[in-house]
């Protein structure tokens, strides 16, 4: 039997097949447009997400359409998505990295109070996440705000498009700031402090369940058996770490996507006392600590394609050659910052520039700036007496030597790549066969699939170096940060 992975991306979607053996078998890549109506704003239209799926699914199925068993997701997180009574979309999609709920998020932390957020939901407010953005709507959209009857996220929109289930999974919904995530049910408060009600939200499931199968009518127009289960899927961090096996008590995944992030696993629920760190449910049943960059891998494509007009990114590396030893810094905030500022005003920055400063080194300035600000995210971790000696790694700047010796050396890890780097899709569709009863537990399914092809070691001499380099970097936010707000 096949299994299918949908990663609903902001870039782009991307599906997986996977067989019964954990093999891959397949993949296709769809795009689709993103908007910036105005500075700080991000949105996508559902729309847009469904037909590309479609097309998707067509394409990655034919040829074994009698064979697929199952269908998961791992999607972008925190992206609002509101439908009405009809179940039309309301308004574009408000996504993950958009900043325009300032406003919103200064109210939840501090009329509101930080505290309390964490008491309810384990978080305080960020403007990326949903409940900012359920504000935003009701201050500045309230005709729309009226009509609201279905409230989802990115992939769960997918998900009832292809089964009719009403559904998110616990990673995914610890995102929203609705959540009670120690135990794992909607909190009532937040609802009525969002001016919501519960029926406005899906179900909540294990990413590993079944909640429902596709609906007739597109399985005959996509030319499928009508017995396909829908799985829940999870958030794309959290299918991410299944698709790179990090389950289990300390294991640790860094993602060098569109986003950045360190994502760490735990059998147990804990939250840091600055609350720098998201404090989510787990796709395997289990919890995580997660930080997470707005702009990672998005830093070097823009620095590449917008900057230098040129997609030969392994040309623009291979000259490098003084790590530990430029002088140019980058402050990697283009989109505002979450873990551990929780900033959106903040922007990116090149700090350290010369007469003799030379393009590379400003590349390398990208590279090292994305791999300190997760070092940010780590240290608060270490805070907490969580001890990290190896992370996987996946995602787009994972394909980057470069970018991996760094993130060993800059972190002083071991840095394991999976003979996967399909991310969250290849998680999806673990999860989906694992909801087939493929696999008896997720974990069980991590140990059978995920094998490792290449791992890079700190060397200490570097380390040294990087160490120096890094405690420069992080005093730079804090002497810029009252700048940022001046002049935007």
């Amino acid at each position: 039997m096949y299994y299918i992975g949908v990663d609903l991306g902001t870039s782009a979607l991307k599906l997986v097949m996977m067989n019964s053996k954990g093999e891959l078998v397949k993949s296709v890549s769809k795009e689709y447009p993103i908007y910036f109506p105005h500075s700080g704003w991000s949105e996508q239209k559902p729309e847009d997400w469904f037909i590309a799926v479609k097309e998707g699914l067509k394409e990655i199925c034919e040829g074994a359409k009698e064979k697929i068993a199952g269908i998961s997701f791992g999607g972008q997180m925190h992206g609002l998505v509101i439908l009405d009574k009809d179940d039309n979309v309301l308004r574009p999609a408000i996504l993950w990295n958009d900043g325009r709920s300032t406003e919103e998020t200064d109210y939840l932390n501090n009329v509101i109070g930080k505290e309390k957020l964490s008491k309810l939901t384990a978080n305080i407010a960020f403007a990326g996440f949903t409940a900012p953005k359920i504000l935003w709507v009701k201050n500045n959209e309230p005709e729309i705000f009226a009509k609201i009857s279905k409230i989802m996220l990115p992939k769960d929109y997918i998900s009832y498009m292809l089964s009719g289930s009403f559904a998110t999974d616990y990673s995914d919904a610890s995102g929203m700031l609705l959540l009670d995530v120690k135990n794992k049910k909607w909190s009532s408060e937040m609802i009525e402090i969002c001016s919501i009600s519960e029926n406005m939200l899906p179900k909540l499931f294990e990413s590993f369940e079944v909640v429902g199968n596709i609906k007739p009518e597109l399985a005959k127009e996509l030319g499928l058996n009508e017995d396909i289960k829908i799985i829940a899927g999870a958030g794309d961090n959290a299918a991410a770490a299944i698709g790179t096996g990090t389950v289990g008590e300390g294991a640790c995944n860094i993602s060098l996507g569109t986003s950045g992030t360190i994502f760490i696993s735990s059998q147990n629920f804990g939250v840091d006392k600055y609350n720098a760190l998201h404090s989510f449910d787990h796709s395997d049943g289990k919890y995580h600590l997660m930080g997470c960059m707005l702009s990672a891998a998005s830093c070097n494509k823009w620095w590449m394609e917008d900057i230098l007009k040129t997609k030969d990114f392994s040309k623009e590396q291979e000259n490098i050659d003084n790590l530990g030893e430029n002088k140019v810094f980058f402050l990697p905030y283009l989109m505002g910052e979450r873990s551990p500022h929780n900033d959106p005003a903040a922007r990116g920055t090149f700090i350290g520039m010369s007469m003799d400063t030379k393009r590379e080194d400003m590349t390398l300035a990208i590279l090292e700036g994305v791999t300190f600000g997760l070092r940010d995210s780590l240290e608060v971790a270490r805070s907490l007496g969580i001890e990290i000696k190896k992370t996987m790694i996946c995602g787009g700047g994972a394909k980057s030597a470069l970018w991996k010796k760094l993130v060993a050396n800059i972190m002083n890890v071991e840095v394991e790549v999976p003979v996967s780097e399909e991310g969250p899709g290849f998680g999806a569709a673990i999860l989906a066969a694992v909801g087939c009863k493929e696999y008896e537990s997720v974990e069980a399914a991590t140990k059978s699939i995920i094998k490792i092809k290449e791992r890079i070691q700190p060397e200490p001499e570097l380390v040294a170096k990087y160490e120096e380099r890094y405690q420069k970097f992080r005093k730079i936010y804090p002497a810029l940060k009252g700048i940022f707000k001046e002049i935007l």
